[in-house]
């Protein structure tokens, strides 16, 4: 296929041109990277929804004293936003179905050398224990390879994947302990509450961050010329 650039011909079998280094199908890519991005962003616009609206709750739990609490009616206004939180996990599956694949197409498309196998890209989100630790550092590698970085610049991509990692890990964890939690007692349900709350607030940031670093790797690699790290 003819180059969109200079008008050289591509060899089905590499994904950049030989002669101006551009990528093929680079706007097919943006495509799905755009989807991601818009994806992710919904995400976040549901998380933080929830999030602000338990978080209405919280004004007349602190009022309520241990007299005029009610656990029925608290835990029946409550048990909604765990339903919620099964939607989002839905949702957040979809998500990632889609990030899977754009992830997969980055991965071969950003310069090497690679530390592991294409493959990681995908069953390293599903391994147990080894899913706690590989994916964002294939998000990172695949960040600083993907252009020309500074020490500085390097370390700040690695601060936004790991910061996104530890509040997507959090989330997830108050989000189980928030849909098993009590509302049997006045400070049961505030505890609830504020776990909710702060579930809410991680998934919220963890997809805003997320959609950082997809921003960030497909801008650099449907660029005019990605220059490989050394």
């Amino acid at each position: 296929m003819p180059c969109a650039l200079c008008g050289d011909i591509i060899p089905t079998e590499v994904n950049r041109c030989p002669a101006c280094g551009a990528w093929a199908r680079r706007r097919d890519f943006r495509a799905v990277g755009v989807a991601v991005f818009m994806l992710l962003g919904f995400d976040a616009f549901v998380a933080l929804g929830s999030g602000i609206s338990l978080l209405r709750m919280a004004h007349p739990l602190r009022q309520a004293t241990h007299g005029t609490y009610d656990a029925e009616a608290t835990g029946q206004a409550i048990a909604p936003y765990t339903d919620v939180f099964t939607v989002y996990a839905l949702l957040v599956a979809v998500t990632g179905t889609l990030y899977l694949f754009w992830f997969w197409r980055a991965y071969a498309q950003s310069p090497g050398p690679h530390r592991h196998h294409r493959a990681w890209t995908v069953f390293g989100w599903f391994m147990p224990i080894v899913n706690l630790w590989l994916p964002p550092r294939l998000v990172y590698e695949v960040w600083v390879n993907s252009g020309r970085y500074r020490t500085t610049e390097r370390q700040a991509a690695g601060a936004v994947v790991a910061a996104w990692w530890c509040c997507a890990l959090l989330g997830v964890l108050l989000a189980q302990a928030f849909a098993h939690g009590s509302t049997d007692t006045l400070a049961d349900a505030r505890v609830d509450v504020h776990l909710g709350v702060a579930a809410a607030a991680c998934l919220a940031l963890a997809a805003a961050l997320c959609m950082a670093n997809v921003f960030q790797i497909t801008r650099l690699q449907t660029g005019r010329e990605v220059i490989p790290q050394k």
